[in-house]
């Protein structure tokens, strides 16, 4: 009854496996997460084109027509995530609505 509990222990490997599975579901969830300024997230032109499944370049045409709402900071371009979906709804075209 009075063993001694190391690392060879099963309830000791499955604590540290549940422990390894808690930090991968963790970081899984923290990866995508950017807090926000204002109540508001911004967007990247990199997140922006993978999510409206466009080229970098077309976005620059859409900044460069009007057609797309931007920030520019210095170099970097910004884009408000509410601001992509207004457009998005915006241009909507279906039946259903």
């Amino acid at each position: 009854m009075s063993e001694i509990i190391t690392r060879e222990n099963e309830r000791v490997k499955g604590f540290f496996r549940s422990i390894e599975r808690m930090l991968d579901s963790i970081e899984n969830f923290t990866k995508g997460y950017r807090p926000t300024l204002g109540g508001e997230r911004f967007l990247t032109d990199k997140e922006v084109s993978e999510r409206l499944r466009v080229s970098r370049r077309s976005l620059q045409d859409y900044r460069t027509n009007g057609t797309i709402p931007y920030i520019q900071l210095g170099g970097k371009v910004l884009y408000r995530e509410s601001d992509i979906q207004k457009m998005l709804d915006e241009g909507y075209k279906g039946k259903f609505r």
